[in-house]
Order: C-alpha cells, then sequence, then structure tokens
C-alpha cells in the first residue's frame, strides 16, 4: 500500500520570516504597478480631450486616466472600489451583491465538479478492468475535450432547455463536461500505478477483483486523484461561467460580465473577473486541504 507523505504548508508568518513571501510580495507589486501604467495608454483614446482641457502635464495625465467612470482598463484601485460597493456596502442575498452571483456560478460549479468526478473515477474503473473499453472508449473520451466549449455549450443549453431542463443542472453538465476529463486520465494512471509484484502477492492471496481496487489500486491513486481535482474544480468553475454566457443569465459569474459588457461596465468585469479567480483559488486550496487531511488519515507524516 501506497501512503501519501505530507509536508506541512508554512503559515504566512513563517512564510515571512522564512523570506519566502517576500518574492511573491515583489511580483504582486510589479503587476500592479504594470497594471497602473498599462491603464494610461489603454484609456488614451477617452483621456486625450479631457487631459488637453485640463492643461495637460503629468498630474492631469494619472489623475485622469485613472479616474474615468468608464475606462476601458479600470486601475487596480477602482476594481477594488467596485469590489468593496458589491460585496460590503451591498445585502449578500440582494442581486446587486457580487456574492449572490458568486454563489449562483459556485453552486452549479460544485455539482457540475461532483458529477464530473464520479463519472471520471467511474469511467477510469471500468477502463482497467474491461480492455476493450480501454481501446473503444479512451479515444472517444480526449476527442470530447477537443470540441471547443464556447461550440458546445449553446447546443447543450439549448438541446437541455427544449426538454424542460432549464436553471442549474445545464450550466453543471457543462461544468461536468470540462472537468471528468482530468479526473479520468489521472485515476487511470493512478489505478494502474501499483508495481507488477504488488499485484501479483495480491493474487498469491487470493484477493478478488474488488479487494485488490479496494486495498491496492485505490489507496495508490489517491495522489494522481488529487492532483486531476486540482485541476478539474478550477476547469469546471469555467465550465460554469461559459455555461451562463448563451442563455442570458440574469445571475452569476457570466451574467456579470455579460451586463458589464453591454453596458460598458468595466469596472464590473474587471471585479467579477477577480471574484472568479478568488474562486478558483478558494476552490484548488479547499482541495489541497482535503488531500492533506486524507493522507494525515492514510498515516501520513504532518
Amino acid at each position: 500500500m501506497i501512503l501519501a507523505t505530507v509536508t506541512s504548508r508554512p503559515t504566512f508568518a513563517r512564510a515571512v520570516a522564512s523570506g519566502s513571501a517576500l518574492p511573491v510580495t515583489i511580483i504582486v507589486l510589479i503587476v500592479i504597478a504594470v497594471w497602473y501604467l498599462a491603464a494610461i495608454p489603454m484609456n488614451k483614446v477617452l483621456t486625450q480631450p479631457l487631459i488637453e482641457a485640463a492643461g495637460g502635464g503629468l498630474y492631469n495625465t494619472l489623475a485622469i486616466s485613472w479616474s474615468l467612470p468608464r475606462p476601458v482598463l479600470p486601475a487596480p484601485h477602482q476594481v477594488l472600489s467596485e469590489l468593496w460597493n458589491t460585496i460590503a456596502l451591498v445585502e449578500p442575498w440582494r442581486p446587486r451583491s457580487l456574492l449572490y452571483h458568486c454563489w449562483v456560478t459556485l453552486s452549479s460549479t460544485l455539482l457540475g465538479f461532483l458529477l464530473g468526478t464520479l463519472l471520471g473515477i467511474g469511467l477510469a474503473i471500468a477502463i482497467i478492468h474491461v480492455k476493450a473499453l480501454n481501446r473503444s472508449l479512451m479515444p472517444w473520451i480526449i476527442a470530447s475535450q477537443t470540441i471547443p466549449i464556447l461550440a458546445i455549450a449553446p447546443m447543450i443549453i439549448v438541446v437541455l432547455g427544449a426538454m424542460g431542463l432549464t436553471g442549474l443542472l445545464p450550466k453543471s453538465l457543462i461544468s461536468m463536461y470540462l472537468c471528468f476529463f482530468p479526473v479520468t486520465i489521472g485515476m487511470v494512471k493512478g489505478l494502474t500505478s501499483p508495481d507488477p509484484m504488488q499485484l501479483d502477492l495480491m493474487r498469491t492471496y487470493n484477493a478478488s477483483t474488488a479487494q485488490v481496487l479496494r486495498k491496492l489500486r485505490w489507496p495508490a491513486s489517491l495522489p494522481f486523484l488529487f492532483a486531476s481535482l486540482k485541476v478539474a474544480v478550477a476547469i469546471a468553475l469555467v465550465g460554469a461561467i461559459v455555461g451562463e454566457l448563451p442563455t442570458g443569465a440574469q445571475a452569476g459569474i457570466g451574467a456579470r460580465l455579460l451586463n458589464g459588457s453591454y453596458y460598458g461596465q468595466t469596472q464590473q468585469i474587471w471585479a467579477a473577473l477577480v471574484a472568479a479567480a478568488v474562486m478558483s483559488s478558494g476552490l484548488v486550496w479547499l482541495v489541497g486541504f482535503i488531500e492533506r487531511r486524507v493522507a494525515l488519515a492514510m498515516g501520513g507524516r504532518p
């Protein structure tokens, strides 16, 4: 049996004390500085008449470029202001709250992730036990991911809508379609990772196929499973957002992106993108946290 080894994760205080936080801080500061500088030429088409009317100069250029109500590229503090106004100053159950829209997208993401994980694990178990499936099913699984999701998402929405299925399920199915693939590939690799000598030993003990799966293949596949889940959960979020775009949804991160695009509210678009990035990072962290807890339960070193 393969037991995963758990490495302790440094806290922020430890990271600061050890100096590992410094490179991350420097990169963040560089990104913010580049963002501020990029906002000046990106907004020039809108700011040039205003700057000339104000008399020109560096101060007017910076002040006007970073304070437009509808800029081409909002400055970081404008995005933070939009986040503050739509999160802290609005009740979370109101449609104007960004948290409300995050929850709508998150609910379909989690359902799609769950369905995709179950489908991926089921397919992997079937593939390793039935050789015909390995040759007949794997090419179709791989080919399914070569079709752009933006091309098939509208068809899925329309077909399911004609069947009376609307709301959460169509978006979840799009998430499932995207995230089952890495789970399947990772689990096939993980379930076939035990050494042939270990499999021979199990056969020597007259272990059944189910016992080999439960006591040898499944524990050996867990590191591969969690690595795949980290990829799958991020893709599931992308699928949920894409699923909201062709429906003209009234709620969700995709709806915020559409509304921001329709009305030229770039600050709203960027705030939604930042919220999606934070959600994705949080979901990946959660999978990593569960992985460490599972590894500890299996006897891994803290």
